[in-house]
């Protein structure tokens, strides 16, 4: 060998073991985000014209004498993901990401959104709107008084905010001479005019009593009984949350894509108890199971959907005491009961219950990720065969695994839009592929697949990040430490009323160590067929304490913008820890992960896991054997069947370990040789 490559040879082995830096990379031009520097300004064939739509607003705004009107992303029940018709936000701006806040002035407008989406901000956003990186209330409040004058009106629709959020825009607005005006007509809707969407229209039906935890009845006995222990004695509970109602009723519907919830209203009194919807929507064995029990204290009178207002203002005139969620009641409808006859919490006493299953409902979420693992092994095996022919794009690939998921047993498809991405766009956290614009996979990049179903016995949701070829040092190292911080949360012991916030940084520390972070949460609740992300379950600072029997998805990641993302995410059952010693009246809390798909051996480098962690995984495997194998072999699915056996071989421990993740001095050299006669 010469000397200067003995010299080369050396430098790639100094970085080889300098590998936990990560490198810093040149910038390069990006042709799939606006340049509204440019001139003229570029932008990219997904960006969306709106200025007639903006200067219809504006007029319609000066009609009403507003000089600011804000424009949330979500609906009348605070739902994370919205009907077409609701999509106010993605109509007016263009963006159609599930999170985001617009105001439009007379001469300015501005979304602002969370990092998961800025990027796809910058590609669908026109040069109308400016890009505003954070969701903060204070950060809105301060750009509006910046650009309304002193006198000016800032409009809203009441009915699209929560309590909380309207009262932080109230009080960061108060004493600036601004005055935040409610408009009950909606200006979007307004110009929207007659190309907006129709009402939903279908069936609303109920929930066979073989795939509920418990009848309505006794959900009904729950909710009044602590309405009798709350020292206030509350004579009704609102329920404004679309997945309350559905679940106290067991009830489905499908006015929202991929949710199975119905537009409703629910007030719950010691005595009666009123449902506002669409009566004619009703099934009539729904129906029929409502007045099961009329008259009497548990007959459901039925009322419109568009007469819970009026309804709830005539009941608030008398002796009575109204507990509702603020998180998910709208100030409009808060905004007509006499503040002392009000008992508020963050969530209803119907959202906690919801959030807690009981023995049953774990069983049948169980089952539920047993036949959603057989679909998705069966789409990573069809992967396997297929992307190294050059036959998979992203959109394909999407629609493949919705197929297999439809296939399985009590399915009702897809629980959101299939996030199926490849190379760079695996950076955008929630990127989803259209027909149009879709990358082709490849051995050569990461591909990460976010995917979920609806079954008549639960919701799932899980992701899993691969690779066919040769990763890079550092995408191997990233994998590796995300599913470090995905088995350390996973496998710790935590103590009773721990809230997620408290725990959630084990799901970051392999990362921190090195310098590396993600900007989204690390996990949110699930349901039992019902929303994919269900509160108030989580890590995050506004989620209550963990309690055995909640779901909730852990979901930690890495993204290089421009370049891949990483992300692995299993749903997990807290249950009680068997703890050598018991210094507490109440049992110490873990993880049971129901998730039942292993991650890519192709991207893990042992030498970085302990072997506490190998073991984890080791026994995790065992796990996904024992319950996923006979699934495989009684659908008959022999390849997928030794598959798993392949992909879940027991992991070595030890000095082996450490080996298998090391690249030898050979292997070294010989890429440097390589690299050096290219």
């Amino acid at each position: 060998m010469a000397p200067v490559q003995w010299v080369a040879a050396w430098v790639l082995l100094l970085s080889g073991c300098a590998a936990r830096r990560t490198p810093v990379l040149p910038a390069f031009p990006r042709s799939d985000v606006r340049d509204c520097s440019s001139d003229p300004p570029y932008l990219p064939p997904t960006a969306t014209n709106t200025s007639a739509r903006l200067a219809a607003l504006r007029a319609t705004m000066r009609a009403h004498g507003a000089h600011a009107y804000i424009v949330p992303s979500t609906d009348a029940h605070m739902s994370e993901y919205v009907a077409e018709r609701d999509a106010r936000l993605g109509w007016v701006t263009g963006f159609t990401g599930s999170a985001g806040t617009g105001v439009v002035t007379q001469d300015k407008a501005a979304l602002w959104t969370d990092s998961r989406y800025w990027t796809q901000a910058e590609r669908q956003l026109d040069c109308n709107w400016e890009l505003q990186r954070t969701t903060l209330v204070e950060s809105i409040a301060l750009w509006i008084l910046e650009e309304v004058p002193v006198g000016g009106n800032v409009s809203l629709d009441p009915f699209l905010f929560s309590v909380g959020t309207w009262n932080s825009y109230s009080q960061a607005l108060h004493g600036s001479g601004r005055t935040l005006l409610p408009v009950e007509t909606n200006l979007v809707d307004q110009v929207w005019g007659d190309q907006r969407p129709p009402p939903a229209s279908g069936e609303i039906y109920s929930l066979p009593a073989a795939f509920t935890g418990s009848s309505w009845q006794e959900k009904v006995a729950g909710i009044r009984q602590q309405m009798e222990e709350h020292v206030r004695h509350p004579t009704a509970v609102l329920l404004s949350a679309l997945e309350e109602t559905a679940w106290l009723f067991n009830l489905r519907g499908d006015d929202i894509p991929y949710n199975p919830v119905f537009y409703s209203y629910t007030l719950l009194t010691n005595t009666s108890i009123s449902l506002f919807v669409d009566e004619g929507r009703l099934a009539a064995a729904a129906q029929q199971s409502l007045r099961a029990d009329c008259p009497g204290p548990r007959c459901v009178e039925l009322q419109g959907y568009d007469q819970a207002r009026d309804h709830l203002r005539r009941y608030a005139q008398g002796n009575v005491t109204v507990w509702l969620g603020t998180e998910y009641t709208t100030y409009g409808l808060y905004g007509v009961i006499p503040q002392e006859k009000l008992l508020e919490d963050s969530y209803s006493p119907a959202m906690l219950a919801k959030a807690v299953k009981n023995a049953k409902e774990q069983e049948l979420l169980r089952a539920a990720h047993v036949r959603d693992a057989v679909a998705v092994i069966q789409y990573l095996v069809w992967l396997e065969k297929t992307v190294p022919r050059g036959e998979v794009d992203e959109f394909s690939g999407a629609q493949r695994v919705d197929a297999l998921r439809r296939a399985q047993e009590h399915s009702h498809g897809p629980s959101f839009q299939s996030i199926s991405a490849s190379g760079l766009n695996a950076a955008l956290a929630h990127y989803s592929p259209s027909n149009g614009s879709s990358r082709q996979l490849s051995v050569d990049e990461l591909y990460l697949s976010d995917t979920g179903g609806q079954y008549l016995d639960g919701t799932t949701d899980i992701t899993r990040t691969v690779h066919w070829g040769v990763p890079t040092p550092l995408q191997k190292e990233a994998y590796t430490r995300v599913l470090m911080g995905n088995i350390d949360l996973s496998r710790l012991v935590f103590p009773p009323n721990t809230a997620g916030r408290v725990v959630e940084s084990f799901a970051r520390r392999a990362l921190w160590e090195v310098g590396l972070n993600y900007g989204h949460g690390t996990g949110h609740g699930i349901g039992n067929f019902l929303s994919v992300h269900e509160w108030p379950v989580g890590f995050q600072s506004n989620n209550v304490p963990l309690a055995a029997g909640m779901f909730t998805s852990i979901e930690p990641g890495y993204y290089r913008d421009g370049e891949f993302g990483i992300r692995i995410e299993d749903i997990a059952l807290v249950v009680e820890a068997q703890t050598e010693h018991q210094s507490a009246e109440e049992p110490f809390l873990t993880f049971e992960v129901v998730s039942l798909v292993p991650y890519d051996r192709n991207l893990i480098d042992l030498s970085l896991l302990s072997p506490e962690q190998i073991r984890y995984l080791n026994a995790h495997y065992e796990t996904i054997r024992a319950r996923v194998g006979p699934e495989l072999r009684r659908q008959r699915l022999e390849e997928e069947y030794g598959w798993l056996q392949r992909s879940t071989e027991p992991f070595p421990l030890g000095s082996a370990a450490a080996a298998a993740g090391t690249p030898t001095l050979t292997a070294l050299l010989a890429a440097l040789l390589a690299a050096l006669q290219a």
